[in-house]
């Protein structure tokens, strides 16, 4: 569904720029990360250059910013790329428990324990494995783990018996850890040792040109797996949603364009469809994350946009009234009313 989540004026925009809404580069292998910012390109280019190394690597992004599929592109192009990529959630399962599921544990050494387990590094064995949340982990786990990456070793809960693998490691986490070591709450020696390849997944409110191509994938991801025709996305939709701050990132998105349209069915998705948390605080001031692409940007278009933000913004402020906002732009009132019938603009509650 080739630029499906791009209004028809936008469409016409794209085609005069070369630009296409889901184009997603082949040759980088990224098949399910999608991206044409400058911000993502960098991400895309650090990712060639590490994934064929041994390094460890720490990602650090807001949740929903794909740390996971970060971590698993970085072991498809590696050289471990046949063996396990293992991840594990440090901050979803209970402490008690993450030692065994990390290390593993033998028959009887805790009540419940009926058999041994094999743990996630062992498993991992000659692969890579994604510590995901790795700044939830508790202070006795971090020693463990720093002993892995510095020996390549480890015992089970319970056993005596040193097992040694040869495990890429990959941590991940939303937090801020040279803040935490300051705080007491990460060891300051872990920290070092997993700070070989630091790696920063950009938020999507930070590279919104982003947002129509992820809005035309999930539209034909969700298309397809709810049997659904929604085919289209009006402009101010597409607007609204391009100014959302998205807390949630890449994933509130997903799951937001599945929602509208599981209950949407087919036509378009058009601004009363949007949840009332993107109605509500919907800021129509201009973007100031604009950004010149290596495919270059259409100049028409973006004035457009522009003027069409400002216009917006000035109405917004001085609750549609005409004539205050055409003072606040230095314009004639019936110059204001010509533009805002040329940009087909209306209140969010009309």
């Amino acid at each position: 569904m080739q630029n499906a989540a791009l209004h028809k004026s936008e469409l016409d925009a794209a085609d005069r720029c070369n630009i296409q809404a889901n184009d997603v580069d082949e040759e980088n292998g990224f098949h399910d990360i999608i991206g044409q910012s400058r911000k993502m390109r960098e991400v895309f280019d650090l990712v060639k250059k590490v994934a064929d190394c041994d390094s460890t690597i720490l990602l650090n992004g807001e949740t929903g910013t794909g740390k996971g599929m970060v971590a698993r592109a970085i072991h498809q192009r590696s050289k471990r790329r046949n063996k396990p990529f293992i991840s594990i959630n440090c901050g979803a399962i209970p402490e008690n428990l993450l030692e065994s599921e990390l290390f593993g544990h033998v028959r009887g050494a805790f009540t419940g324990a009926t058999s041994s387990k094999q743990g996630k590094f062992e498993l991992a064995d000659s692969g890579t494995i994604l510590l995901d949340e790795i700044g939830d982990m508790s202070s006795d786990l971090q020693v463990k783990v720093l002993k892995v990456l510095e020996e390549g070793e480890f015992e089970q809960v319970g056993g005596a018996k040193t097992i040694k693998v040869d495990v890429r490691i990959i941590a991940a986490t939303h937090r801020d850890l040279s803040e935490e070591v300051q705080k007491g709450n990460f060891r300051e020696d872990l920290y070092y040792r997993l700070y070989v390849i630091p790696l920063m997944l950009p938020s999507l409110r930070d590279r919104r040109s982003d947002i129509p191509h992820l809005i035309s994938h999930f539209m034909e991801q969700s298309n397809k797996k709810n049997d659904r025709s929604v085919q289209d996305i009006t402009e101010e939709a597409l607007g609204m949603m391009m100014s959302h701050a998205w807390p949630g990132n890449v994933r509130e998105l997903k799951n937001m364009i599945e929602r509208l349209i599981v209950l949407k069915g087919s036509g378009k998705i058009v601004a009363q469809d949007l949840p009332t948390e993107i109605k509500a605080t919907h800021n129509y001031g201009p973007s100031t994350t604009i950004e010149i692409s290596d495919e270059g940007i259409c100049l028409n278009s973006a004035v457009t946009e522009f003027e069409k933000a400002l216009i917006l913004q000035s109405l917004e402020k001085t609750k549609w009234v005409k004539n205050k906002a055409a003072k606040l732009l230095h314009l004639n009132r019936t110059t204001l009313v010509e533009k805002i019938k040329r940009h087909h603009l209306q209140p969010c509650n009309a």
